[in-house]
């Protein structure tokens, strides 16, 4: 099992019309057996998508797309394959291709494959059954480009409060209002 799995690098650039920078991302381990369409479910998790009724296409650098073949209704760019069947061991190290998330806001992502392929027990402690992120950093932006719950685009943010856990459920110690004397 030592050094068989692929790392892939997944750095979020655009959506919704907004070049991210300093670029978010996540490093996932992938075992060559995964399916494009595994690893789209993945990004699409650990980049909190919520909302996850929308198309992804893979585009690879010798112009390759990789996509959900089935949701295109006979329609799919000529030449695509389905990323429900085609294997992550079409990946060689130092490679790059892209990911889009969402056709509307075009949640666009950079992936690039370690040179050097990594243990999933050495990483990871075990072998799961997706690909998983073992590494992060970076400020995701919410889907819709919500702010609070509620937002609709135009209004301003709520004020916070002058104590902001007072309106808390004492669950832990420091929720909730505070006791006299205390």
């Amino acid at each position: 099992m030592a050094r068989t799995w692929l790392s892939i690098r997944v750095e979020l650039v655009s959506g919704r019309g907004i070049h991210l920078w300093p670029r978010p991302g996540r490093v996932f381990a992938a075992s060559r057996s995964h399916t494009f369409a595994q690893l789209a479910d993945a990004i699409d998790l650990a980049f909190a998508r919520w909302d996850l009724a929308h198309m992804h296409m893979f585009s690879l650098a010798d112009q390759t797309q990789i996509t959900p073949l089935e949701l295109w209704d006979g329609e799919a760019p000529e030449g695509s394959t389905d990323s429900g069947r085609t294997k992550l061991s079409r990946l060689g190290g130092g490679e790059q291709f892209a990911y889009v998330f969402d056709f509307g806001d075009d949640w666009a992502h950079l992936c690039t494959v370690a040179e050097s392929r990594i243990d999933p027990l050495e990483m990871l402690g075990g072998l799961p059954a997706e690909p998983m992120p073992y590494f992060g950093w970076g400020d995701l932006p919410d889907q819709y480009g919500r702010r609070w719950d509620g937002d609709d685009g135009e209004s301003q943010p709520p004020k916070p409060p002058r104590r902001p856990l007072a309106d808390l459920p004492p669950l832990l110690p420091w929720w909730g209002p505070r006791q006299r004397g205390q």
